[in-house]
């Protein structure tokens, strides 16, 4: 009997040793994290023929017919006061957003205090509403404003909690979307923030961009209603770029949600506007079940006084109007 009790002792002592190496491997593998997604969509021209080879003069989904988006692979790993992310894009998309490197995103942190973290490496950008990788945005194709900001910066900044309700980042980088820097020149940026609106400021003495001032936000109408709001302005020596968007969305259901985004966006030349000017409708809708994002999207642009695209006949026009339908899946 005295031998069956210790072989049951023995038997309790493996498997709670088992228990805890189980436990402490759990916790390991939640540290080491791997996300991602992959996208690619169909588009159809309304009001131009599909073998005329124009886009509108924004970022990314600018292909006829099925075309690809991006894959997307983030590693992160967090400790207890460090961490890295490395998030690489392959694919047009990523393509467009980070050249030839294939790294959207590469940066070490440092938990200073409870309110205080570093960054140093390359990450995207503080400015505008919307964001490279189609997971982060509710419309499939982007604004104006976005396409013409920053993409990502490299260098070290500091994130600051002052309270439970306003925060501080502080930046010193290399001039906008400039991995290797071959000409010594640098920029600073400054994000202001409360309850969920942000003020955003960008400099780099006319190197690239100049200097921008952007206001990002929103606000929840009610449970199912948000409204998002993006505006901008950049100068660079009397050259540059504003305009202002409002964002929409309406859910429906759990599933399904309705979002317009509505943009005015102007460029100006030696401070004076050159009546470059367009406005731009997009209606879109998401429907997602488990992992898969399906967007279908109707968009208008309409300039002012440019005339950029061309109808059937190949006469220049200042209208475009498509369809495309995307699909999204996040992992």
């Amino acid at each position: 009997m005295k031998t069956i009790k210790k072989l049951v002792l023995i038997l309790i002592a493996i498997f709670s040793i088992n228990a805890i190496n189980a436990q402490e491997e759990e916790v390991k593998d939640k540290k080491l994290q791997i996300q991602g997604s992959i996208d690619a969509y169909y588009q159809t021209n309304l009001s131009a023929p599909d073998n005329v080879d124009q886009s509108f003069g924004t970022s990314f989904a600018n292909e006829l017919g099925f075309a690809l988006g991006m894959a997307n692979v983030i590693v992160s790993y967090d400790g207890e006061k460090t961490g890295v992310v490395a998030d690489l894009a392959f694919g047009p998309r990523g393509d467009d957003a980070v050249g030839g490197y294939n790294i959207n995103q590469l940066y070490a942190y440092l938990n200073v205090s409870e309110s205080t973290t570093f960054t140093a490496g390359r990450f995207n950008t503080y400015l505008g509403y919307e964001v490279i990788s189609p997971i982060g945005n509710f419309n499939y194709s982007t604004s104006y404003l976005f396409s013409s900001g920053p993409f990502s910066h490299v260098g070290l900044k500091a994130d600051i909690a002052l309270s439970e309700d306003f925060s501080l980042m502080l930046a010193f980088m290399n001039v906008t979307d400039v991995n290797n820097n071959l000409t010594g020149a640098y920029s600073g940026g400054a994000q202001l923030g409360y309850k969920g609106q942000y003020l955003n400021l960008y400099y780099d003495d006319g190197e690239a961009l100049g200097f921008e001032i952007d206001y990002t936000g929103g606000f929840d109408i009610t449970d199912s209603f948000f409204i998002g709001i993006n505006a901008a302005y950049a100068d660079n020596d009397g050259d540059g770029f504003y305009g202002a968007a409002l964002y929409p969305q309406l859910s429906t259901s759990d599933s399904f949600a309705i979002g317009l985004r509505g943009e005015y966006f102007a460029t100006m030349e030696d401070g004076v506007s050159d009546d470059s000017s367009v406005f731009a409708a997009t209606l879109t809708g998401s429907y997602t079940v488990e992992n898969l994002t399906i967007k279908p999207e109707l968009r208008l642009d309409t300039w002012g006084d440019a005339k950029p695209y061309m109808d059937s006949d190949g006469m220049p026009k200042d209208n475009l109007s498509s369809f495309l339908i995307a699909a999204i899946y996040s992992f």
